[in-house]
């Protein structure tokens, strides 16, 4: 580990260089004075100092590699000219920008300037946006037709898909140009939040790292959510084929049963070695799935028997579950940063159209043949549907819960590293130990969650509706207004504007909504 500190401004008006590419935010009253001494490497500094702690890359000798997630944005504020300095990802910013819209029309290509060691092509790209897509929510989608109605639900699922794909546009887009202005290759999605208020108008400036701690928050609490969401998937599965076969028992049993085994799991803190698990459970989800579709499909009613639209009052819940089964927002910009061809992400024909309206399309089948098949009954599960007398439904039951089981390991890694790259600094003495202590804390967590709320419906809608309203749909819309205010403009008669205040109010309304239902439907079962 290697250790530096960044410099504010000198006592004459000169700005220093930073001593790496990346460091941490100084504030305006922090001014960071320097002395080297050559002799003896002594630094004086007066003001305030922070450390920037960078690791060795053991791959390229020599070179250092600075942590994305924790040191992506640096601003410095020069005291004599008041000039906000920014600096990212190995890049080598001037200290005083030119700016950067320069850079945005003319020569910087940041595509040119990104060193993937393993780039994707177009086809594994495409393969892993379905993977982060096509999720277990797709079989919550009978559900979320149940509170919308056969022909609402249908035409509702491929408004929301068309919404949220445009929404991926906008930020990728805003992404690239904030690239081009900032001259740096590649950003990720807090570091779009964070830089797109950072380089828009000087009004905006103060909110840059609001918005960086709200994207890594939200995707904490949505994918937490989704492992707790896990545990009572894979308990109420369990539950039905023991309570066939050998005894009935509370679900909530088993998920107290299954946390020995889920922090077990979650000890494996290499994602190389959780790789395998993840092989194993595609291929349970994809044989289950064919033999579902193959109940399904048996006896299939008439669709008079179902309503083609429900009550009003049942529409946020339907908002929740289907956004939370639709939004992959969180796994683009990894995505679209790990291309080889970049430019073929976004536009038309591209690989993000054409795997969003594959994703529609099996959402909506699921959500229609379901519903259509097993009416009000519908469960928060397809899968809890199929036949409890037969064995091959009792199979597609136990498989489908060994697949999700395998899955919350992959699930958990990402917040895990979110929340213990922001608190490591304070376990510096045994930090191996904490990290172990930390994992077992939150797994706890999570299954306690799930204890408290044995409910598959309400908890989804939950999640959905207060997390991926904002990434999916309110984030992107306030990053692309801030990126475009000042070039290109609002457009003629603001519709720049009153576009994205249109998205950002659908998403609030969905959140607002989604999350009243979804908690007064989580009381009542908790009470019952």
């Amino acid at each position: 580990m290697s250790h530096h500190f960044a410099a504010a401004g000198d006592v004459a008006g000169v700005p220093l260089k930073s001593t790496v590419g990346v460091g941490i935010p100084v504030s305006a009253e922090d001014i960071i004075l320097q002395t080297f001494d050559n002799d003896d490497r002594k630094l004086q500094v007066c003001g305030s100092m922070r450390p920037i702690i960078t690791e060795l890359d053991n791959n390229k000798k020599g070179s250092i590699r600075t942590d994305v997630a924790d040191l992506v944005m640096v601003k410095y504020k020069c005291s004599s000219n008041g000039v906000p300095i920014t600096q990212t990802n190995g890049s080598t910013l001037p200290l005083v920008s030119s700016t950067s819209k320069d850079a945005e029309f003319g020569g910087y290509n940041p595509f040119d300037h990104r060193t993937v060691q393993y780039p994707t092509t177009d086809m594994e790209t495409f393969i892993h946006l379905l993977k982060g897509s096509l999720g277990s929510g797709i079989l919550a989608m009978p559900l979320a037709f149940m509170n919308a109605g056969l022909v609402f639900g249908l035409v509702a699922t491929a408004v929301i898909g068309f919404v949220c794909t445009y929404c991926v546009h906008i930020l990728v887009k805003s992404s690239h140009k904030l690239c081009r202005r900032m001259q740096v290759p590649a950003l990720g999605f807090a570091d779009v939040a964070e830089v797109a208020f950072l380089a828009g108008p000087p009004a905006f400036h103060k909110f840059s790292g609001l918005f960086r701690g709200l994207v890594n928050t939200f995707l904490t609490i949505d994918l937490l959510g989704c492992c707790c969401v896990y545990i009572v998937f894979v308990a109420k599965n369990i539950k039905q084929v023991m309570d066939e076969y050998v005894l009935e028992i509370n679900v909530r049993w088993y998920m107290l049963m299954m946390l020995p085994l889920v922090i077990a799991m979650n000890l494996i803190r290499n994602l190389k070695y959780l790789a395998p698990f993840s092989m194993i459970a595609n291929f349970l989800v994809g044989i289950c799935m064919t033999i579902t579709f193959w109940y399904v499909f048996q006896d299939m009613p008439s669709p008079k028997t179902v309503p083609y639209i429900t009550d009003w009052h049942k529409w946020p819940l339907f908002f929740g579950t289907a956004i939370f089964a639709l939004e992959g927002i969180g796994v683009v910009m990894p995505l679209e940063n790990n291309m080889k061809t970049p430019q073929h992400f976004i536009g038309c024909p591209s690989v993000l159209n054409i795997g969003m309206a594959i994703v529609v399309i099996l959402y909506s089948t699921v959500g229609l043949f379901g519903f259509l098949k097993y009416g009000d009954k519908t469960e928060g599960s397809i899968t809890l549907n199929l036949p409890k007398d037969q064995l091959l439904a009792q199979s597609v039951k136990l498989m489908i819960a060994v697949a999700i089981f395998l899955t919350y390991s992959l699930q958990f890694y990402v917040p895990f590293e979110i929340i213990w790259k922001g608190s490591k600094h304070r376990f510096t003495s045994h930090p191996v130990l904490f990290e172990y202590l930390l994992r077992v804390f939150l797994v706890i967590c999570t299954v306690c969650v799930a204890i408290a709320c044995p409910n598959l419906g309400p908890v989804i809608s939950l999640v959905g509706a207060l997390c991926l309203s904002f990434l999916g749909l309110i984030l992107p819309s306030c990053i692309d207004l801030v990126t475009n205010w000042e070039e290109p403009g609002l457009g003629r008669l603001y519709w720049r504007l009153w576009k994205n205040v249109v998205i950002i109010m659908f998403g609030i309304l969905g959140l607002v909504t989604g999350v009243y239902c979804s908690i007064l439907d989580i009381i009542v079962q908790f009470n019952q």
